[in-house]
């Protein structure tokens, strides 16, 4: 698989990293094991994988607030396991909480952030206004982000992020809550500031849907490894030539009638969604046994797809639990 980019074009390179937490029973788990990626310049690269998988403690690292026990990160020919703070200079962050600027208003946010970053008051202010408009925020301006709903103060933090441009952006699920007019807001900026800036892109996310459709390349991490690197393309061919039956029961799956039963030993389980992988033919013919007979009363929804990167993280031997959609 297509793991390493040419140095040449590498925004960020991370070598061997792995870190490990001592449990209160004296236990060692380790939260990323022996990661090594290269994440090239201008592309919208991801991390995809379920709570719990280790993504948050890479971007931890990777934005230098956590040390790393071994393994090394360079971005842009700077080393930020021995100069952490370097690392504020070279990226924007959005992590999965952002409380700090919460009683500021959208506007002094905005603008706070900026001048943080550098900027002389004027074109701290000048940015600030160009960020609330591209993203519609100007209604919002005077607001404290604590009085914003979680989709709108998700957005606010994100203009947080744009001013002071910088050559990497690190997002880690970054639409949560957002409304599809306001998704569409952030990936546009996004776009605007690749086309424009050249910026690369990290995004953090458990969203089968939203990693199909924006990322250039994808790790796919479970249990602090990398279970898989490539385009999405590529990585779902994988499974090309199978099918996904995603069954949904009522209540408690009719284990008692046959069809069932054989669909069991088979179905990866999550809650009342099993979903089964088959051949086009096989998932007809299963399609026919559970709706032609009494199981039908018992199921309140199904439906066939084509492969998605959830079937290859099933396929590569992903926790049970499953993705996001």
């Amino acid at each position: 698989m297509d793991t390493e980019a040419p140095p040449a074009v590498a925004c960020c390179s991370i070598r061997g990293l792995t870190k490990e937490y001592r449990t209160g029973r004296g236990a060692t788990v380790l939260a990323n094991s022996d990661v090594s990626l290269d994440i090239r310049r201008g592309e919208v690269f991801g991390l995809l994988g379920p709570n719990g998988a280790g993504k948050s403690t890479l971007v931890r690292q990777l934005t230098g607030l956590l040390k790393p026990d071994r393994g090394s990160i360079d971005i842009l020919g700077h080393d930020i396991v021995r100069h952490p703070e370097r690392a504020a200079r070279l990226l924007g962050y959005l992590g999965q909480e952002s409380t700090a600027l919460d009683e500021l208003t959208v506007s002094l946010a905005v603008e706070t952030t900026a001048r943080l970053r550098g900027l002389p008051r004027a074109r701290a202010r000048a940015e600030r206004d160009a960020v609330l408009a591209e993203l519609a925020l100007e209604p919002l301006a005077d607001r404290p982000l604590a009085k914003l709903s979680g989709g709108q103060r998700r957005l606010a933090c994100f203009a947080t992020v744009l001013v002071g441009a910088r050559p990497l952006l690190v997002l880690d699920e970054p639409t949560t809550g957002m409304d599809p007019v306001a998704r569409r807001a952030v990936w546009a900026a996004v776009d605007r500031r690749r086309a424009e800036l050249g910026a690369t892109v990290l995004l953090v996310t458990h969203n089968v849907i939203e990693a199909e459709t924006v990322l250039d390349r994808v790790a796919v991490v479970d249990e602090g490894r990398i279970i898989a690197c490539d385009t999405p393309g590529r990585l779902k061919a994988l499974v090309d030539g199978d099918v996904r039956l995603d069954l949904v029961w009522r209540e408690e799956a009719p284990q008692h009638l046959p069809p069932v039963a054989a669909l069991a030993a088979r179905a990866v389980r999550n809650g009342r969604r099993w979903t089964v992988r088959a051949t086009p033919e096989e998932a007809r013919e299963l399609v026919a046994e559970v709706t032609s007979g009494p199981a039908f009363a018992a199921l309140d929804d199904f439906s066939l797809t084509t492969p998605s990167l959830e079937d290859v993280y099933l396929l590569l031997g992903g926790r049970h639990e499953g993705l996001a959609r």
